[in-house]
């Protein structure tokens, strides 16, 4: 199984020029390098032009909604994801958790959506720091996977991309330790393996985000385990995320 490195730009770049220079680079750099899956999520208004501009990278949404179409102004739906022909979607990030409130029931929605769909999603999970602190991992990361995954069917969930995402090492600069991340993808391995049956469970790609760079991800990779890693800051720096890639 190929790592699958997956670039989450944020709110991030200010124009499209910007955007485009850095996917040029990163396509001129992996052009004859297929040692793994490399994925960009724009914003959403730079998508569509990146998508059709460069067709031979894939792409990915930072976000849907649950819903195909309505009156739900500000909302991108999945078949409209489809329509420019995105691969991934990002659901349930730390950010969205946070800073709007997203429920795991509303994350199962976008899940279920998604997987109507051809596209991809890619669930995060992960624990505050006072959840860790108090610990409480494994329960706050059985409850979000038991929520989050309510109702996707066994053959659905080969589909499925996790990424393990503590909370509080998402753009601290503080990546969690190398140990703690592989108990943690034992864990989810478990879970997965009891709900989808071990075969299933198996195909399920699950990632680490949190600070990701090119001097880390190595031990993300081999010794953690990891399938591959959901990078931030470090994606919008083509030499570095280039570098990262290889390392990966």
């Amino acid at each position: 199984m190929k790592p699958l490195i997956v670039a989450n730009w944020k709110c991030n770049p200010l124009t499209l020029k910007e955007g485009e220079g850095i996917v040029k680079r990163v396509e001129e750099g992996v052009k004859d390098f297929d040692s793994a899956e490399v994925v960009i999520c724009p914003p959403f208004v730079f998508l569509p032009f990146l998508i059709q501009e460069f067709p031979t990278v894939s792409f990915g949404a930072q976000n849907c909604f649950s819903e195909s179409k309505g009156p739900f102004t500000g909302e991108v739906s999945v078949p409209m994801l489809e329509e420019i022909d995105a691969k991934y979607v990002i659901v349930g990030h730390s950010e969205r958790r946070k800073a709007f409130k997203e429920t795991n029931e509303e994350i199962n929605l976008k899940v279920l959506r998604v997987l109507s769909s051809k596209i991809t999603p890619i669930l995060c999970i992960g624990e505050s720091r006072e959840e860790r602190e108090g610990g409480k991992t494994f329960d706050v990361i059985a409850e979000q996977l038991e929520k989050c995954l309510f109702g996707v069917s066994e053959e659905d969930s080969s589909r499925l991309v996790l990424s393990y995402e503590p909370v509080w090492a998402i753009g601290t600069g503080q990546s969690a330790q190398v140990s703690d991340i592989g108990e943690v993808r034992v864990f989810i391995r478990d879970f997965l393996s009891n709900k989808f049956g071990k075969e299933r469970s198996e195909n399920i790609r699950i990632l680490y985000g949190g600070s990701v760079d090119s001097n880390n991800v190595h031990s993300f990779v081999t010794e953690a385990r990891m399938n591959g890693v959901l990078v931030g800051g470090a994606s919008l720096k083509s030499d570095e995320f280039l570098k990262l890639i290889k390392t990966a």
